[in-house]
């Protein structure tokens, strides 16, 4: 049995579009905290950004304060993603920059401010609904195909050979044991990735090829074998002035599927983009929250396996609804385990905002890279030992 994830790299247009909106609110977030910002006057954004060829427009709702150099931001943080040229597809110094951002709907502002709300606190900015999962897999606790995909996805970006431009993506299919469940070995590697050949070596395709084995196999560890087999740039050229937006455009959030879990059967995608909003947005905060509550159920225990649905009333605080799908593998039923999940964990925009420290502009500059893996606050399994003594209270 084979599963694939699929990931890409932060030069694809889609991760480009996202970093542009992520970057002009963590702009903003700056820009309020110099006025003095507090969580209940936090500035309210959901921005949409398109990458076209040799141009960005960045539209959307903001309620903000503050002014920030929409244009500048914009050019910086192509340009910091590695598009100076359109030899590689896109030049931050030279691309038009279209600005249609827009107020916030006084209708929706009311509902997400603490001292206009109507239940006198900072209420989810829309409703939706998130997922979260969490599986014993990894020390990540996430699955083994989204975890290596990922890692070979950052291995691409570091590893300093000048002919891999900034655009490329890849999907990694492990093979799984019939009988355990479990993952056994990584059985196909697929690497596209666009290539300057004003740099390239002698040798062509082949030469180019070797050294993207190398790299993918080595970010993959003793998870490839001998029979692990690899394929790079399938249609046997992938020229860098074709990348980004040269050759295909990127929209904000239309990687959310890459995003979340790479695909991984069981683990759901729900809600909208997260990226490109500010924290009250359940989107954006309930997306780690639900991520944190299933992480801490399976570092505690209480299923191999777990994915948790949380369901927003726009302008209504706490969840909807609290649903929990353990596959079987909880030590409890999962109605029991649900009602921990209330229980134990803050799930309100503001507990969540506080909790994962949402206005910190450093986190938005961050996460277009990946929503999970790394060091962030909803990563952690803190709640642990009060998920098992809640579990005993049960019974």
């Amino acid at each position: 049995m084979l599963i694939t994830a699929e990931s890409i790299k932060v030069g694809h247009p889609d991760t480009v579009a996202d970093y542009i909106a992520a970057s002009i609110i963590a702009a903003i977030i700056d820009e309020e905290k110099k006025n003095g910002m507090t969580i209940d006057t936090m500035p309210h954004c959901g921005l949409e950004c398109f990458v076209g060829k040799g141009f960005c427009l960045v539209g959307g709702e903001v309620t903000t304060k503050a002014w920030v150099d929409v244009e500048k931001i914009v050019r910086r943080t192509v340009l910091d993603l590695g598009y100076n040229d359109f030899a590689v597809g896109l030049d931050g110094a030279s691309m038009g920059v279209l600005n249609a951002i827009i107020p916030q709907s006084p209708d929706i502002n009311i509902g997400t401010r603490a001292d206009m709300g109507k239940f006198k606190e900072i209420g989810a900015g829309d409703q939706g609904i998130m997922y979260g999962y969490a599986c014993d897999e990894t020390p990540e606790l996430l699955p083994l195909p989204f975890v290596l995909v990922n890692k070979m996805m950052r291995a691409f970006e570091n590893c300093g050979i000048p002919y891999f431009a900034p655009d490329g993506k890849g999907q990694v299919s492990v093979e799984y044991d019939d009988e355990t469940g479990m993952p056994v070995r990584t059985a196909k590697v697929l690497m596209s990735n666009a290539v300057d050949y004003r740099f390239a070596p002698k040798g062509g395709h082949k030469a180019i090829e070797g050294q993207a084995k190398r790299v993918a196999f080595e970010s993959l560890g003793d998870w490839v074998d001998k029979k692990t087999q690899f394929l790079f740039n399938p249609t046997g050229e992938w020229r860098a002035v074709y990348s980004c937006s040269s050759a295909d455009s990127g929209v904000t959030g239309r990687k959310l599927v890459v995003q979340f879990y790479g695909g991984y059967p069981g683990a759901q995608v729900g809600g909208g983009s997260v990226v490109n909003k500010s924290p009250e947005k359940v989107d954006c905060s309930a997306a780690f929250g639900a991520r944190y509550a299933a992480k801490n159920i399976v570092a505690a225990k209480l299923a191999r396996k777990c994915s948790i649905q949380l369901s927003y009333a726009i302008g209504v605080a706490r969840p909807m609804s609290v649903y929990v799908n353990t596959f079987g593998t909880g030590v409890l039923p999962d109605k029991k385990i649900a009602e921990l999940v209330d229980k134990v964990f803050d799930l309100t925009p503001r507990g969540m905002i506080e909790h994962f420290d949402l206005l910190n502009s450093e986190v938005y500059r961050s996460i277009p890279r990946t929503l999970f893996m790394d060091d962030y606050p909803w990563e952690k399994t803190d709640r642990v030992k009060e998920l098992k003594n809640s579990a005993k209270a049960l019974g």
